[in-house]
């Protein structure tokens, strides 16, 4: 059968662009990693969402505005534009293995979410049912991804506003808990910095890994009509998704438990909701969280297959990944995934209790990395402009410069901290083998964007 390699169809609409960001970051972060974050830094945590928000903005604004100075170019062409084939290559394999963890993260998410009924069944077999089913869904064609994406991220958002709702009432006892003094919850515990700062410091990886996802819309610009009109939306909008699907939840289950009540086992949205006598709602919460984990790892499908297929374009991935179904869709990009998923569904079957917990620590060296290659990309390519974009990030170079000046503390905090060895131990390797890598693949002219072309007549 003679392979087919072709363009890649534009099929999302702009809503679906929309929901996608909130998809990707909107999963296993904050439905079971807040679980972490709460340990670590109690109710102070707050504030490391709010600030990592700030960052993830001056990224996604960056990010946007080069996607419309370079039009139908992607993170990695992005990449490849500011400092050449090499360091895309490296940026573009980091990438993919930074969401294979996460998809593996969120399956097994969606696996222990799954045993919450089926408590018998082990995670591994859980977890393997749900991958199927995720595969599936990337081998239709794109518009159809992006239609049952919009409605999986629609279930998680409303689930979520939802929840901040009657979180305020019960709070607020309107309706009758077992919650009589919420004030207490945030000041009898260790009050509002109960690890001091380092604590509300120490949180910063898992809020990384957290927001990791937003950046997707760099992927999916490709593949989006009209995106010179919703990226600006998206990106303006940033901070505020931050704090309504963050912060709120989490300023409601401090309130509504003893921050070191929280256990970890369940989610702390189903804890919640089950230590104030409200069962059925954490049944249907259970449901909304396996939802919400199938979605970022679907989202997570389509990334790294995009990747793929971007760096085949340029000789940073093989030749044999540029192959297309007859509808568009990267098909070998999607098969090789799914091998990789399958690996990591093996190693929940080795380690069931650990694995979680070491693979979250992962993703958050990665996305720090990518990211300050994101804000670098910017700072070399902003002279470089033809056609200045409608959508600039203000108070240029200074914002962008302490953008990379805080990612670069918090990952070397993180690589300094005896409790992160595991994952600073794999990511400096993953790392150093790319390198290597990097010089022995062989370049190929990648396809130019319809800037250079412009720059080129």
């Amino acid at each position: 059968m003679k392979q087919k390699h072709q363009d890649l169809k534009k099929g999302l609409l702009p809503r679906h662009i929309q929901f996608m960001a909130l998809a990707g970051m909107i999963g296993t972060g904050i439905f079971k990693g807040s679980a972490d974050t709460l340990a670590l830094a109690g109710p102070s945590v707050v504030f490391t969402y709010l600030i990592g928000g700030v960052i993830l903005f001056i990224i996604m604004a960056a990010l946007g505005e080069m996607a419309l100075a370079f039009p139908n170019s992607n993170v990695q062409h992005l990449v490849h534009e500011a400092f050449g084939f090499r360091f895309s290559f490296i940026v573009g394999w980091l990438y993919w293995i930074n969401w294979i963890i996460v998809i593996v993260v969120e399956l097994l998410a969606a696996g222990s979410f799954l045993q919450f009924w089926l408590p018998d069944a082990p995670l591994w077999l859980l977890s393997f049912l749900c991958a199927a089913v995720i595969v599936g869904i990337n081998l239709f064609q794109v518009k159809y991804y992006g239609e049952l994406e919009f409605w999986f991220a629609a279930i998680k958002i409303i689930a979520l506003i939802a929840f901040i709702i009657l979180g305020v009432l019960l709070l607020a006892g309107v309706i009758p808990s077992t919650v009589h003094h919420p004030l207490s919850n945030y000041l009898s515990h260790g009050g509002l910095f109960p690890s001091g700062f380092k604590g509300t410091f120490s949180a910063f990886l898992v809020v990384m890994f957290s927001y990791g996802g937003a950046e997707l819309i760099g992927v999916a610009v490709t593949e989006t009509k009209d995106s010179e009109r919703v990226l600006p939306k998206i990106i303006k909008g940033a901070v505020l998704r931050v704090i309504i699907f963050y912060i709120l939840p989490i300023l409601i289950i401090c309130g509504m438990m003893p921050w070191n009540h929280v256990t970890g086992q369940n989610s702390p949205f189903v804890q919640v909701f089950s230590s104030v006598g409200l069962p059925g709602a954490a049944q249907i919460m259970n449901f909304v969280l396996l939802t919400a984990v199938l979605s970022a790892a679907n989202s997570g499908i389509y990334a790294t297959s995009r990747t793929l297929y971007s760096m085949s374009q340029n000789g940073a991935a093989p030749k044999a990944l540029l192959k297309t179904s007859g509808t568009g869709i990267p098909i070998a990009g999607i098969m090789l995934t799914g091998m990789f998923i399958l690996l990591g569904v093996y190693l929940a079957y080795v380690t069931p209790s650990q694995v979680i917990s070491y693979l979250m620590t992962i993703p958050g060296f990665t996305v720090m990395f990518i990211w300050i290659s994101i804000c670098a990309a910017q700072l070399k390519l902003r002279p470089r402009y033809k056609n200045i974009p409608a959508f600039q990030l203000k108070w240029f170079p200074y914002t962008t410069v302490m953008c990379i000046f805080s990612l670069c503390i918090i990952f070397i905090g993180f690589l300094l901290n005896p409790n992160n060895v595991i994952g600073s131990t794999v990511a400096l390797f993953t790392l150093g083998i790319l390198v290597i890598l990097s010089f022995k693949a062989k370049r190929k002219e990648i396809k130019p964007t319809n800037q250079s072309k412009k720059a080129a007549s």
